[in-house]
């Protein structure tokens, strides 16, 4: 998926026929959604279910006017839709007779415990897509900085030995990379700001 922001995604959302717009808002939100079900102990094989679940039913709140972001941000408002449907599947599962997942920690299915599961998630989705896109913008020496100092946590001098250049150069081009997340991310959040 090409870069495209939250922002532009949700604009796209609203055009019942735009194909592609539903193509971005899954490769954005898949991912996170599917991962937090799987946190609060939905079985791995129906994630994917509840995801779809959670996309379908936030694009038609959504495409309805039901998301207003002066109540509160859009990841909060995906979070309340993808808990609903998690607990939904937990308790179809039970019904059924089919076993939860034992490996999630009962206090996720507390609301105030998986809103905060779910926000570290989502930042750590936001951060991760971030990284992935700003790898494609600098060349990969610069980017081979802020791997080994960030991402290494190695010391400056010690990236600045390894690679061969000043420290000078290891400062400068750590800088120039973080900063470019840091903006990468804001471009993401777009609306959720």
């Amino acid at each position: 998926m090409g870069w495209v922001t939250t922002t532009t995604i949700l604009r796209d959302l609203r055009d019942f026929g735009n194909h592609k717009a539903w193509e971005d808002f899954v490769g954005q939100f898949r991912g996170p959604v599917a991962s937090f079900a799987r946190t609060l102990g939905v079985r791995s094989e129906e994630c994917e279910d509840v995801a779809q679940s959670t996309l379908a039913a936030f694009a038609k709140g959504y495409r309805d006017g039901k998301y207003d972001p002066a109540k509160g941000r859009l990841r909060s408002w995906l979070f309340g839709i993808a808990y609903r449907q998690a607990l939904s599947q937990r308790r179809r599962d039970g019904a059924a007779g089919v076993a939860v997942a034992s490996d999630a920690d009962a206090a996720l299915l507390d609301e105030k415990a998986a809103s905060n599961a779910w926000d570290r998630l989502w930042d750590r989705h936001l951060l991760e897509t971030a990284i992935r896109r700003a790898s494609e913008e600098f060349s990969a020496p610069t980017f081979r900085v802020f791997d080994l100092v960030v991402l290494e946590d190695r010391s400056t001098e010690d990236a600045a030995r390894e690679l061969g250049i000043d420290v000078r150069a290891v400062y400068n081009a750590k800088h120039r990379v973080v900063k470019r997340v840091r903006e990468l991310i804001a471009e993401l959040e777009g609306a959720d700001a």
